[in-house]
């Protein structure tokens, strides 16, 4: 044996020695970061091989680092939480809620207004109260359409309309949404505004829950002012809801405004979750005051009410306004026309 040949073996020891001692620490960096070729594995096996424990990232020639990362066991956990207990709540929520609508159109009727229609009428909301009302409504009705695509349209708008029609509805949908939150917004303000004084809850309220606000039994009509109990309750219900709405979709429009990954998917699930409970109430609230009661769309509609249903279901709030009339605005009843309601 030569000494060239002597010296050639002894180099390729050394040298499978050395690499063992490089590749030995980066073996265990593999455990938390992993660059797998597309031929390697596939998710399930490299996950399983991982115990979930780490996440597999890839290369990138930009400077975003985070655009790395293929697989990351937090956004599976995310995604399967707003796949299973988030849209389990929405699907409770809203279809809960109009299947018990029904139920109660189907026992109780259109409650009607029980000494029959008067040929007079009082204002009752004025045209600022209303635009504020209906820009929230229509903002609210697009973002939980646009919402509830989001949780089902994969598996009720897909199969029906095609992958076409539904990338576009989809995509036009995520528009809508992030620009009529701030509409939506804007109209939550103004409410607030317009309405905080009377919403404040008190003692008549009391007696009004007790008797069910006369929705369940004919003839029965607790006295109540401006706003009853219950829509007290859909006031709070929309102001509180409408304001963690608010928060959460700017932390998902900014989310580096989120504090990581892990504050913008909390945000997600709060939204979805709050979003879901909000709609089913607005459901029941557009139905009380459509088909559900006589001379109730009126209020929202034109700002003017029978004054026959405005003394059943507010018959305080009457009694001021006439009040007030008789102290130098008017005769002290309702006429035909108006009345002013403040």
């Amino acid at each position: 044996m030569t000494i060239f040949t002597k010296m050639s073996r002894v180099i390729a020891v050394l040298a499978l020695g050395l690499f063992a001692m490089i590749a030995q620490p980066q073996a265990s960096q593999a455990q938390d970061i992993i660059n797998p070729t597309a031929e390697s594995v596939t998710e399930d096996a490299l996950m399983e091989a991982l115990n979930g424990d780490a996440q597999v990232q890839g290369r990138v020639s930009i400077p975003d680092d985070l655009s790395s990362g293929l697989i990351k066991p937090a956004n599976r956990g995310w995604a399967d939480t707003h796949g299973g207990p988030v849209r389990t709540v929405n699907l409770i929520a809203v279809v809960g809620m109009i299947v018990l609508l029904v139920a109660f159109y189907a026992i109780r009727g259109k409650i009607r207004i029980d000494s029959g229609p008067s040929s007079e009428r009082i204002q009752r909301f004025s045209a600022t109260e209303r635009f504020a009302h209906w820009l929230m409504a229509v903002s609210f009705i697009v973002l939980a359409l646009t919402g509830l695509n989001l949780v089902f349209g994969r598996a009720v708008i897909l199969p029906v309309f095609g992958e076409d029609a539904f990338g576009t509805l989809s995509a036009w949908g995520k528009i809508a949404h992030n620009y009529m939150g701030f509409a939506f917004m804007l109209g939550l303000i103004l409410s607030f505004v317009y309405w905080i004084a009377h919403n404040i809850p008190d003692k008549v309220d009391m007696h009004w829950l007790s008797k069910g606000g006369g929705l369940f039994v004919k003839g029965v009509h607790p006295p109540a002012k401006k706003f009853n109990a219950g829509q007290k309750g859909i006031f709070w219900s929309v102001t509180l809801g409408g304001a963690t709405l608010s928060f959460t979709g700017v932390m998902l429009l900014f989310p580096e405004l989120a504090g990581g990954e892990a504050g913008w998917q909390l945000y997600q699930v709060i939204h979805g979750v709050v979003a879901a409970i909000l709609t089913a109430i607005v459901i029941a609230h557009i139905y009380i005051g459509s088909v559900g009661m006589e001379g109730a769309y009126d209020a929202m509609g034109s700002g003017e009410v029978d004054l026959n249903w405005a003394k059943e279901h507010h018959s305080l709030w009457v009694e001021e306004v006439q009040g007030k009339s008789s102290d130098g605005t008017g005769d002290g009843s309702a006429r035909p026309g108006t009345q002013p309601a403040e």
